[in-house]
């Protein structure tokens, strides 16, 4: 495709007060990691109840929930949905009406997937700036020093450096501060049974009911009490906010003691998320994002050749042929001449658009939450942290190089766009690759 061609293509609910902390991932929209799909578990034991104890809610907003208890017993969807889990994972039918009998109907969850009527209007600067704050930061200097062998080794392990491991968790939820009080079953059944009327209402509802597919099988297998957990309100779970079906694919058991506990492990958290990266791609030492010049020409054939994908398909000689000049003095060009790249636009209300090449690392970035805003804060706040780190704690072991990209410690860092419209499922909202989605940047 040439640029040229890119051009021209142009009952009434009972209302509870429940504190209910929303994790950042979620308010991004999905927060958690994309729903693949798997192939059917083999025949289990019947469903029976883990005692677990309900888990402690986090500190956060508090919101007036509306819900709606016993819409999900005797519903025709619902038993086709039971009598489908038990032909296919042995599920004992009694101990799941039972379940799907005690589930909510959660109105919150359904409006705040509920898309603006108005569409808002995306502000980098601003989002930027609620992402990259001191207090985050901080946090972020904090979570790295008490978690730096872990950090290191999964970095060796799974080649993904330790500040963009940090920069996920740090947006996602503040390292674990904010994981969500949602109880997980109400989510995912409200949204896989009565998602709102929007244009994608089928693809989202399927995408749901694959959640909570995974959830019920996830939680029986590993013995959890399927009403006790909690999340946010699509679902997403733990300190890195993955849906039920990233857990089924991409978590790992990085603690070693044969249980996978991404709300109260830090390091099943933090070697989930560098495995969910590998898995979906990541290059070890490979850059995520270069600079462009600022002049008329660069930025007009940025313009042109932004179209809101993720996926890398310019090769760089092209753009550099149609004028655009880098401002990444490190890039050896004739190098990486073919190298694939995607062009982010990250528009701000009265400064104009700005502009930054993604590489491939940085549409990895975009499979755990779609959005190009989500991504840029990402590891712009990765990489603020480790400055801090190396200011404040000199050879401090910072994993495989991130290449090129600049860190986006002068107030000026460029980065993704909200034209993702993606979902954050892992995205899943956190994944459209993916998530279901929330609000979008």
């Amino acid at each position: 495709m040439t640029l040229k061609t890119a051009l021209s293509a142009s009952s009434s609910p009972r209302r509870t007060t429940l504190a209910l902390a929303l994790c950042v991932a979620a308010s991004l929209c999905t927060g958690a990691a994309r729903a693949q799909t798997a192939a059917p578990k083999s025949r289990q034991t019947p469903l029976t109840l883990a005692q677990a104890q309900p888990q402690t809610p986090t500190q956060g907003q508090t919101f007036e929930e509306e819900i709606v208890p016993q819409r999900y017993a005797n519903n025709p969807d619902v038993d086709g949905f039971i009598n489908d889990m038990v032909a296919r994972y042995d599920f004992d039918p009694t101990a799941l009406h039972a379940l799907f009998a005690s589930a909510n109907y959660s109105a919150t969850a359904v409006k705040l997937v509920t898309p603006s009527p108005v569409p808002g209007v995306k502000n980098w600067r601003a989002y930027q700036a609620r992402f990259l704050d001191p207090v985050r930061i901080n946090a972020g200097v904090r979570f790295w020093r008490a978690n730096q062998a872990t950090l290191q080794r999964a970095s060796e392990e799974f080649g993904v450096p330790p500040e963009v491991i940090v920069g996920i968790i740090g947006v996602e939820t503040i390292y674990g501060r904010y994981m969500g009080n949602f109880r997980v079953l109400d989510a995912l059944t409200t949204l896989a049974f009565d998602y709102p009327n929007t244009p994608n209402r089928a693809e989202r509802m399927a995408t749901f009911r694959k959640n909570l597919e995974d959830y019920l099988v996830w939680t029986r297998d590993a013995q959890i009490d399927p009403s006790s957990v909690l999340g946010s309100y699509t679902g997403a779970i733990g300190i890195p906010q993955f849906l039920p079906s990233s857990i089924v694919q991409y978590a790992v058991d990085y603690e070693g003691n044969n249980h996978i506990d991404l709300r109260g492990s830090t390091a099943d958290a933090i070697g989930s998320v560098a495995n969910y990266l590998r898995q979906n791609g990541w290059e070890s030492g490979r850059p995520v994002v270069w600079n462009i010049a600022t002049d008329a020409g660069s930025l007009g054939i940025a313009q042109a050749a932004a179209d809101g994908k993720p996926e890398p398909r310019w090769p760089l000689s092209q753009l550099l042929r149609s004028g655009l000049v880098l401002d990444q003095p490190d890039v050896d060009i004739a190098a990486e001449a073919s190298t694939p790249v995607t062009v982010i636009d990250l528009p701000s209300p009265g400064r104009g658009t700005e502009y930054k090449l993604g590489l491939k690392n940085f549409y990895v970035l975009t499979r755990y939450n779609r959005s190009f805003f989500y991504a840029l804060a990402v590891y712009q706040l990765g990489m603020r942290v480790k400055a801090q780190m190396l200011a404040t704690q000199p050879g401090v072991g910072v994993g495989p190089a991130n290449g090129n990209g600049g860190n986006g410690s002068n107030g000026g860092v460029n980065g993704g766009n909200g034209n993702g419209n993606g979902n954050g499922m892992n995205s899943a909202p956190n994944g459209t690759g993916t998530t279901p989605p929330a609000q979008q940047d």
